[in-house]
């Protein structure tokens, strides 16, 4: 039996319905010279794998190694199984719902089933998202204003430069920025448009000081509070279609795979006319 970890590799690689990039480029906010390569799959794990007794939720890949921090052009990759994907997705985690929305030339890979999952956007989304981008919001501002313990930083170049972690503080006002654009308007726009996109950018080169980032953070987080009390989205997402989009995908594709596999069998051992 092979080691798991290039079994899983395997599946990742064979399964995969969609997988883009997810990271600062696809946002818009890289700095030149700056940028590794986040990427998320989806994909669809063998049936042994959901119903036997093996188990598979994600494979991780980093170019980089163990242990070090990952630097320009490195790539990271998390492959999600499609059932722990939606899972998340349906619970409103914010980085798991980008590939939702990411543009076209941000894919890097794609079938008929990643589009049906795309086209499909509006069925994760409720209110619920709000909470969690609420959350994290505010887990990310009470740390870095010091009211919740935990360190906030691994990257003490930036505070000797700055004097704050300019990269940790764009990315708590961004998570503010696009939560309250999920909540009025059931999408996140992808590059972030102006002039918000001009705004982070200078906060991460260290133009706006750590209280200009708090402030607009409190602000934020008060519009995701009045949202997620008031957002047009529903209250929850469509459990129910989501539940039957997965069984009936995975048995689409399973009989697809399986029917492939038997007609290359069939065809090694048929005579050339």
């Amino acid at each position: 039996m092979k080691h798991s970890g290039e079994e899983h590799a395997r599946i990742a690689e064979q399964g995969t319905v969609l997988r883009c990039q997810v990271g600062s480029r696809v946002h818009g906010l890289d700095l030149p010279g700056s940028a590794d390569r986040d990427e998320m799959g989806i994909c669809l794990e063998p049936p042994e794998y959901v119903i036997g007794l093996r188990s598979f939720e994600q494979y991780i890949h980093r170019s980089s190694p163990e242990h070090t921090r990952s630097g320009h052009d490195d790539l990271d990759l998390t492959v999600y199984s499609l059932r722990k994907w939606t899972r998340l997705a349906l619970d409103g985690n914010p980085t798991v719902l980008l590939p939702l929305f990411v543009p076209e030339s941000e894919i890097v890979t794609i079938t008929d089933i990643g589009h049906d999952l795309r086209a499909n956007a509006h069925r994760f989304l409720s209110r619920k998202a709000g909470e969690r981008f609420l959350g994290y919001l505010r887990a990310q501002r009470e740390r870095m204003d010091g009211v919740r313990g935990g360190k906030h930083t691994n990257r003490p170049e930036l505070v000797e430069r700055h004097g704050f972690d300019t990269k940790y503080a764009y990315h708590m006002v961004r998570l503010g920025v696009q939560g309250v654009e999920l909540l009025s308007t059931g999408r996140i726009t992808l590059p972030m448009p102006e002039p918000d996109r001009s705004w982070l950018l200078a906060l991460r080169r260290g133009e706006y000081t750590r209280a200009q980032a708090l402030d607009r953070t409190g602000a934020l987080e008060e519009r995701l509070a009045d949202l997620c009390r008031a957002s047009p989205l529903p209250e929850s997402p469509d459990i129910e279609w989501a539940d039957q989009w997965l069984s009936d995908t995975y048995r689409r594709h399973w009989d697809e795979d399986h029917a492939g596999r038997r007609g290359t069998r069939r065809g090694t051992h048929e005579p050339a006319g």
